[in-house]
């Protein structure tokens, strides 16, 4: 019996493809009457994948206060899979990538969102 080596190869979305996943899921969060938009110039960098910040186009465009949209939280797209990761507001943005990285995000209904299907799941 011989034993065949097995070759796994990640692809890694692109820049481009993480922004236009981001872009599709800020769509997606749009309704008639707020339409976000990203904070392009503020897009943070990891080995994961990107942090993406956003809010209503409104207040990005004008500055404000009054357009800006409450629990706009920040997001990650996942560089290996595309997937969505909601983060909260309730504390730092450092506290949530500490427990992205650590593997303990607290499970909600829609804490992750996939852009394939289109819907939130909790895992």
């Amino acid at each position: 019996m011989s034993t065949e080596q097995v070759n796994i190869f990640y692809i890694m979305l692109t820049q481009q493809e993480m922004l236009t996943i981001a872009e599709h899921y800020m769509s997606f969060s749009s309704d008639k009457k707020i339409e976000f938009t990203l904070y392009y110039e503020s897009i943070i960098r990891k080995e994961y994948g990107n942090i993406y910040k956003y809010d209503s186009k409104k207040y990005i465009k004008t500055g404000d206060f009054k357009y800006h949209v409450p629990g706009s939280a920040p997001f990650l797209v996942e560089k290996e899979t595309g997937r969505v990761v909601n983060f909260g507001t309730a504390y730092p943005l450092e506290f949530y990538l500490d427990e992205y990285e650590n593997g303990n995000m607290t499970p909600s209904l829609n804490l992750y969102w996939y852009p394939d299907t289109q819907k939130y799941h909790y895992k």
